[in-house]
């Protein structure tokens, strides 16, 4: 039997007025990723055959999030609601007749895989025309209650706004995540004229239209109940994340993590951690960062984008862009690895050191308030304090090469280009301009001098 085919409707045209930003709503980050993002990665286990998204307010910048995906783009301005932004699909035969139509708002972040399949599975094995996501809510507050008879029959919906107190006490809700099929939901738009209308339309008004033409509406219950919240103000993001980052804490802890302080500890959804590795409370692991096994990362780090080996130890308050570290390697406190720099095995960064482009080799160590940038450095290389690469000129940057087990003294400046040879010392205090061969000492700075008996009469007057 051939499946019935499947045509997502993302619905990520409004505002949010009540979230008090000029931003559009679908792009604020939950748990470090755009709303409408989570939207997609749910809808991506359904297989759809065909995914459209409706915008509205800015829809140019919403545009740009969506990328290389292979999705079809309407626009409706202004977006009365989600029943009005419906209706751009009234001048669109892309999806057909036959099959199942489903509805995802982008503000119910929340909805994931399994209960979407459920929807589906039900949606194309029920004689209903719209069946929607439902849950037991604990604040049902904002959501839309699920009005049932005597038989337990779905026969509406009712908005908080509208609802009597009687309603405002039913825990069954909805966010207005649904499925129907094609021929219902151009039926139940139909029935709306929007002449001179400026009030938003919602899903009850689109169910009590099915209702009145004789359809049958019927729901499914979200796997857990939290799924169906849809994000209405800055306070919802802020718990939906809380949450977020909780379950992802938990999945961690459970193959192995140690997690001093969930609480405090902000790890995102592409995140991997291996076994035995600790985090400390206030750390933050984003983007895409991968950390091995029996790593330490100690409180107030950031790392995003960042790649650990095994058995690494980042010490408080460091940050890590887009690098590589190596295993056995110490980073901090207080180090800051910049993008495109790889630390190498066993290597040491200290207190107050800076990379930037720049590859540490083995064993090697900058141990405090140190600058490479665009440096490629061996193995056991001594970087002293102080240390500088001068690897911009004001226009151009260029490279710095020091060889294997060079010594490089404290306070000196390596005015790039430059290379430093194999085995080589830099004096300390040097503006080193020219190359230094393998074996040798480079040396660049005055020659002291020293006045005998010129501080005492400079404090006698004499």
């Amino acid at each position: 039997m051939t499946p019935s085919p499947l045509h997502v409707v993302v619905l990520a045209g409004g505002r949010g007025v009540r979230m008090g930003t000029t931003r559009p709503k679908v792009l604020l980050p939950l748990a470090g990723i755009p709303l409408l993002d989570w939207v997609f990665r749910s809808v991506a286990a359904v297989e759809p055959d065909l995914t459209t998204v409706v915008l509205g307010y800015s829809a140019e910048n919403v545009a740009t999030v969506l990328g290389t995906r292979d999705v079809r783009v309407l626009t409706k301005t202004p977006v009365l609601g989600p029943v009005h932004a419906l209706t751009a699909l009234l001048e669109d035969r892309a999806s057909g007749e036959d099959g199942t139509v489903l509805v995802f708002p982008a503000d119910v972040p929340m909805l994931g895989p399994e209960t979407l399949k459920a929807l589906v599975a039900h949606r194309t094995g029920t004689n209903a025309a719209l069946t929607m996501v439902a849950a037991s809510a604990e604040r049902p507050y904002g959501l839309m209650r699920v009005l049932r008879n005597e038989a337990g029959d779905v026969v509406g919906l009712a908005c908080e706004k509208d609802a009597s107190r009687q309603q405002r006490a039913i825990r069954e809700c909805t966010s207005g995540v649904f499925a129907c099929t094609p021929a219902a939901l151009r039926e139940g738009l139909a029935t709306f004229s929007w002449d001179n209308v400026e009030r938003e339309r919602t899903l009850s008004e689109l169910v009590a239209a099915l209702r009145r033409l004789g359809h049958d509406v019927d729901t499914i219950t979200a796997r857990v109940p939290h799924e169906i919240r849809g994000i209405n103000s800055q306070t919802e993001l802020a718990e939906a994340s809380a949450m977020m980052r909780q379950a992802k804490c938990e999945e961690l802890m459970s193959a192995g993590v140690t997690i001093i302080d969930p609480a405090t500890t902000y790890v995102g959804p592409d995140v991997e951690v291996g076994h035995d590795t600790v985090l400390h409370p206030n750390v933050y692991l984003e983007g895409r960062t991968k950390i091995g096994a029996a790593c330490e990362i100690h409180a107030g780090c950031r790392l995003v984008d960042a790649t650990l080996d095994d058995h690494v130890v980042v010490l408080n308050y460091c940050v890590v862009t887009d690098s590589h570290v190596h295993a056995y390697a110490q980073l901090g406190p207080f180090a800051h690895i910049r993008p495109g720099s790889d630390v190498g095995e066993d290597a040491r960064v200290g207190n107050y050191v800076e990379l930037k482009k720049t590859r540490l080799g083995r064993k090697s160590k900058a141990s405090h308030l140190t600058y490479l940038g665009d440096a490629t450095i061996g193995e056991d290389v001594n970087v002293g304090a102080g240390v500088i690469t001068c690897n911009y000129d004001g226009t151009h940057k260029h490279p710095t090469v020091i060889g294997d087990g060079a010594f490089i003294g404290s306070d000196s400046q390596l005015v790039a280009p430059v290379s430093i040879g194999r085995g080589a010392f830099v004096a300390a205090g040097s503006s080193i301009t020219q190359d230094v061969p393998d074996e040798s000492l480079g040396i660049a700075r005055s020659r002291q001098l020293n006045k005998d008996g010129w501080a005492k009469r400079r404090r006698t007057g004499e």
